[in-house]
């Protein structure tokens, strides 16, 4: 059978993650949350009082991290600077918020350009992010673009964060990060032209996962 290199883009709160790792796990395939990386180097710009605007502060940290994407056996993703386990810390508002900020920075994504692609050198991999297709892997075999409605997603992530942030504030958090992610002007958020389009609004995850693993099977 064919191997596959699919990408899963689309903007906060549509269902990426949850989507991304049933499919890998469906597919037997290997998943990789890119939008993890830049939360980890914006934990770390945190942790360390670096201002998010601060490019050349930011670069001066580089050396100094050694960011891995572990997957556990049961299928939980895990994100590590060294041996330090930071995935608990990565999805707070705050950090996605900072994520969303240094990502439009050149000299972070040409950090992590390299390491994305080596992890897709073969193949066999589901990869989520808000570039993926379009930038990162523009010769991808399969592209969706997923995406859902601002209620539904704000909603979702309500759920993510059991509920102890007020729905108003994620919701006006999403709106933000939408407005930076698209206009930003390196690499913004946008479907590429080859892309299936996924409207997950009315979707379970259970259908959204049947849709893309019937596609990508096709292609097989």
């Amino acid at each position: 059978m064919k191997k596959l290199l699919i990408t899963i883009d689309g903007p906060a709160g549509a269902g990426k993650t949850t989507v991304s790792r049933s499919l890998a796990a469906r597919l037997g395939y290997k998943y990789v949350d890119t939008g993890a990386l830049y939360r980890a180097i914006a934990f770390e710009a945190i942790s360390r009082n670096i201002p998010q605007d601060d490019s050349n502060a930011l670069e001066k940290i580089f050396p100094k991290l050694d960011i891995k994407l572990k997957t556990e056996a049961n299928g939980s993703p895990k994100i590590l600077n060294g041996h330090k386990d930071i995935t608990e810390f990565v999805r707070s508002p705050e950090v996605s918020m900072a994520a969303s900020k240094i990502s439009a920075m050149p000299a972070v994504r040409e950090f992590l350009l390299d390491l994305q692609k080596n992890l897709g050198n073969e193949k066999e991999a589901v990869f989520e992010g808000r570039d993926m297709g379009t930038v990162v892997f523009p010769n991808a075999d399969l592209k969706f673009f997923l995406d859902a409605d601002i209620e539904a997603r704000a909603m979702r992530r309500f759920g993510d964060l059991g509920g102890t942030h007020p729905l108003d504030e994620i919701r006006e958090d999403i709106r933000t990060r939408d407005e930076n992610d698209r206009n930003r002007a390196i690499a913004p958020l946008k479907q590429a032209d080859d892309a299936v389009v996924v409207d997950s609004t009315n979707m379970s995850i259970s259908e959204v996962v049947e849709f893309m693993a019937a596609e990508a099977v096709k292609m097989m």
